[in-house]
């Protein structure tokens, strides 16, 4: 009897697990059963299975079994990019010159052809250049005069300008190869160490860690200019946040940006609030303009705090600690009310300190970044639909054709951008509205269309204006640098090496965008020579090339 109870417990073990070894097939329900909530049903456990296999295939790559084959679409139907094709000549290099331009010779040598039989008469030279680079040490000693007066005091010959600018024993070169190399080139500090030490240059770790975080405020008032002027003379901005560890504890890091300049902050929030705090450029006060009033009528502040707000004397706040105290002694002391109001206010700073009120903010439907005039990218947006897998044909050719409908309005937004016109305006817009109504068999992609008609405004912005873009690469292109950054050197520890970090990332990344040698420009600002110009010049000075063209 016991054999028999444990032989029909095994079975009965077997017998329970077996629905759970293979999911079964859903039935065929007919077109006419079909109704609207089956069929989002039936998309709910479309997906759960697919879940259910995704997890299922990890848990096989975690136990080490083969995976499945994955047979990837064929490369023939695929249409090659146009700049595949093209050759490398003339190919221009990160600062918009050309690779194949005349090269500055540092030496010539004569030589002599051998074996030339008598009568020869010489034609010329054939040349042949080859480049190099000279890494050797070159130290100087600075032998500094030391005289004694008659009163007994010394005077001690002066240091040269450029070496007092430094403060140190490492002339330029050194100082802007460490920055360069940490900063440009993604090198940690221990491999620039054992680099400088292998070249035969005597250096420390705590004296190439100074170099790399310490003394430089020029570049962070620098820094501050380009956003000051950016907001200034841009008709948009593109806007996008990343994971900025730091001190061991989560932060962002918030990228403000477009073809002119790009410009990087680290802060412990990515709040609306913490957006507008960076708007103000460096600024510290708040302001109850018009607009700022209009903000928190708009975003639900109560009637009765708003007209305390409007009413009062004082429109300018220093700081945030009079602000707050002003606050106080309204009597508006809710956390919401205060919220609204603060980023009314800081909003007005950053209007009264010269940022474009018409300024487009271009971002990825981020909610801390829907202030002034919203735009919304497409790429993004069309993200939500590719996603999208239909489980029988029916559901497929819907998702095809909606897709391939966005991606003809789409580029039909781009040619509108290049030549605007009225009646070509009316027709997008109905093409818009006729794409993301339609009602297909796919519930699941009904919802999708109507989350995407209700943007409607913020992704039909290049109708009004047609100087802003429809995707916000922008902001992508720029903060991949920042992320190659944070996956080579990990989090930051100090305050100071934060804002260096964010300092020299919008430095580089800005003097890219303005066609100019972030090596030369190390050099020019640690030397004082002030051969570039600021970078806000150039942007400027760029911007109006934008305008008249």
């Amino acid at each position: 009897m016991v054999k028999e109870k444990k032989s029909w417990t095994r079975e009965r073990r077997y017998v329970l697990m077996r629905p759970m070894l293979s999911i079964p097939k859903i039935p065929d329900i007919p077109e006419e059963e079909r109704t609207p909530l089956v069929v989002t049903l039936l998309e709910i456990i479309q997906l759960e299975q697919e879940q259910i296999q995704a997890l299922k295939d990890e848990i096989a790559r975690l136990k080490g079994h083969k995976p499945r084959p994955e047979i990837k679409p064929s490369k023939l139907e695929q249409d090659s990019k146009d700049d595949k094709n093209k050759d490398n000549k003339g190919r221009l290099d990160s600062a918009g010159k050309n690779e194949r331009g005349p090269i500055e010779i540092h030496e010539t040598k004569i030589l002599e052809a051998e074996n030339v039989p008598p009568g020869s008469r010489l034609k010329g030279y054939e040349d042949y250049t080859v480049q190099g680079l000279v890494i050797k040490p070159y130290n100087v000693l600075y032998r500094r005069q030391r005289w004694q007066t008659p009163q007994g005091d010394w005077i001690v010959a002066p240091l040269p300008p450029e070496v007092q600018a430094l403060g140190g024993h490492f002339n330029k070169t050194i100082v802007a190869f460490i920055l360069y190399q940490y900063y440009h080139a993604h090198v940690t500090e221990p491999l620039i160490l054992e680099e400088l030490r292998e070249f035969g240059i005597r250096i420390c770790s705590g004296e190439v860690s100074h170099i790399i975080t310490e003394g430089h405020e020029r570049f962070h008032e620098e820094k501050q200019e380009i956003l000051r002027v950016g907001l200034e003379v841009s008709a948009y901005i593109n806007v996008d946040d990343t994971g900025a560890r730091h001190q061991g504890k989560n932060g962002f890091c918030t990228h403000i940006g477009n073809e002119l300049f790009a410009w990087f902050q680290s802060t412990g929030s990515k709040s609306r609030m913490n957006f507008l705090e960076l708007l103000r450029a460096g600024q510290e006060d708040y302001v109850l303009t018009p607009e700022a009033l209009q903000y928190m009528r708009v975003n639900g502040l109560p009637k009765a705090q708003l007209e305390i707000l409007a009413e009062q004397g004082q429109k300018s706040f220093a700081d945030e600690a009079h602000w707050k105290a002003a606050l106080f002694s309204l009597g508006i002391t809710c956390e919401r009310h205060i919220r609204i109001a603060t980023e009314g206010a800081l909003l007005g700073s950053a209007l009264e300190h010269g940022i474009n009120p018409e300024l487009v903010v271009l971002s990825d439907d981020a909610g801390q970044f829907n202030v002034l005039l919203h735009a919304l990218c497409w790429l993004h947006a069309e993200r939500t639909i590719h996603k999208m897998v239909g489980f029988n044909d029916k559901q497929r050719e819907a998702l095809e054709e909606i897709r391939t409908g966005i991606w003809d309005l789409y580029r039909d937004l781009k040619a509108y951008r290049a030549a605007p016109s009225a009646q070509e305006k009316v027709a997008l817009q109905r093409r818009f509205d006729e794409l993301f109504s339609t009602q297909s068999c796919f519930a699941t992609l009904n919802q999708a269309l109507r989350r995407l008609y209700n943007n409607k405004a913020e992704l039909l912005v290049v109708l009004e204006r047609p100087e802003v873009p429809l995707h916000n690469n922008t902001s992508e292109r720029d903060i991949r640098e920042y992320v190659k950054k944070r996956k080579i050197s990990g989090s930051t520890r100090s305050d100071l090496g934060r804002r260096c970090r964010d300092t020299f990332t919008s430095l580089k990344k800005t003097c890219r965008k303005l066609g100019i040698s972030f090596w030369q420009f190390l050099k020019d600002r640690l030397c004082g020579t002030g051969k570039i110009a600021p970078l806000s010049e150039h942007i400027r000075r760029r911007a109006m090339e934008l305008d008249s063209s």
